[in-house]
């Protein structure tokens, strides 16, 4: 026997296989990538910032409000807005909060620092705390008109822009106004002991944007102008108390989730992809050559010794059958009956005779085995002679 030489896989192929999953990783940083160059090159300020020049700030109404006298002062934090308010009366207090940063108790006390407070686009809790009798009640997108006695809403005339609205549930002494039917309206102003709370619902009409569009700048100067001082408060992570605050999930920008489910399914395309490929083939140099004889031997001796006849006639059968519908000219899909009734007419026999060899007859000793066995050879050689003659 001579020496057989050892596969071991060589570096290069070793780092063939590797290349997969580097340009994987490598796809994945390029994607990463991208996509924050695309997210940084969105960044368009805080929205309604008093000097944020961009589309959705508000920087425009707040430089028209101080060309008309008027103290704009923005803050961010609660303390910073408890220190710019010196007299309440002689200020409006502007307070929008989109990710509820204030916990109740600093939502109340901030609404309890000036006699007028307009909040904008209040979610569900911030309603609670100052507003309990009031709900939302969905966005609104057409042009809404004028509808009520409150000075800024009479001089706007009509609000374009995409608003929201509320309802008055229990709320007493409110002015509804900007109505869109069914009861919505998308500002509600409230009065108690001689303090204003103004739920604004059109944001739009502050942005740079919309300013200039329908009434909207009407509305937005009247209503934040028409006190001395307007101290314009967006809160920030400085007002999250410890061990409160938003969550994670508020806090993570909106095109992680995303860029991570990108993520996921690629990895799992890839591992699906190559999971199922076991590579090529390798032929193994067996040390031994076994002949085909000995096999057949080996495999009836098994046969023999746990006394499986049927099981060893069954593959005679097989193979019969196989040979003998090549010999009839049947297609390969042929079945069983049709071979069984071409041979039944080949050799002259009747059908029932050819099943019985072929199919139904079971061995129980082994004298029948062979009696059957030598059926088979007998019964291919009679097809065989007559197909020849």
């Amino acid at each position: 026997m001579s020496e057989q030489s050892v596969i071991t896989p060589t570096v290069r192929r070793t780092a063939l296989r590797s290349l997969f999953w580097v340009g994987v990783a490598l796809f994945t940083l390029l994607f990463a990538f991208i996509a924050l160059a695309i997210a940084g090159g969105q960044v368009e300020g805080v929205d309604l910032s008093a000097s944020n020049p961009a589309p959705p700030g508000a920087m425009a109404v707040a430089e028209v409000l101080r060309h008309h006298g008027v103290n704009v002062t923005e803050t961010s934090s609660l303390r910073q807005t408890d220190a710019a308010i010196d007299d309440a009366a002689a200020t409006t207090l502007f307070i929008y909060d989109p990710d509820s940063l204030l916990s109740r108790k600093q939502l109340q006390r901030a609404a309890g620092l000036a006699n007028h407070v307009v909040i904008a686009d209040p979610a569900f809790d911030q309603l609670r705390a100052i507003a309990p009798g009031v709900a939302q009640a969905g966005p609104v997108t057409k042009i809404v008109k004028a509808d009520c006695g409150i000075t800024a809403i009479m001089k706007a005339g009509t609000v374009s822009g995409t608003v929201t609205g509320y309802r008055v549930v229990t709320a007493k002494n409110a002015t509804r106004c900007l109505g869109s039917g069914d009861g919505v309206y998308s500002l509600i102003q409230l009065t108690a002991d001689g303090n204003r709370t103004t739920i604004l619902g059109a944001t739009d009409a502050l942005t740079n944007e919309h300013a200039t569009e329908a009434g909207n700048a009407a509305l937005a100067l009247n209503l934040l102008g028409e006190k001395q001082n307007l101290v314009w408060y967006l809160p920030s992570l400085d007002d999250v108390a410890a061990g409160g605050g938003p969550t994670l999930a508020q806090l993570t920008p909106a095109w992680v989730t995303p860029v991570m489910a990108l993520l996921l399914l690629t990895f799992i395309a890839a591992a699906v992809w190559r999971g199922r490929r076991f590579g090529p083939l390798v032929i193994e140099n067996l040390p031994v050559v076994v002949r085909a004889s000995e096999t057949m031997l080996g495999r009836a001796r098994l046969y023999e010794r746990s006394s499986a006849r049927l099981r060893a006639l069954d593959s005679l059968r097989i193979g019969t059958i196989q040979r003998l519908a090549s010999l009839c000219g049947l297609p390969r899909l042929a079945t069983v009956d049709a071979v069984i009734a071409t041979v039944a007419e080949i050799v002259d026999l009747q059908p029932a005779e050819v099943r019985r060899i072929l199919v139904d007859a079971e061995p129980r000793t082994d004298r029948e085995l062979l009696t059957l066995s030598d059926a088979l050879l007998s019964l291919e050689r009679s097809a065989a002679d007559e197909i020849r003659a």
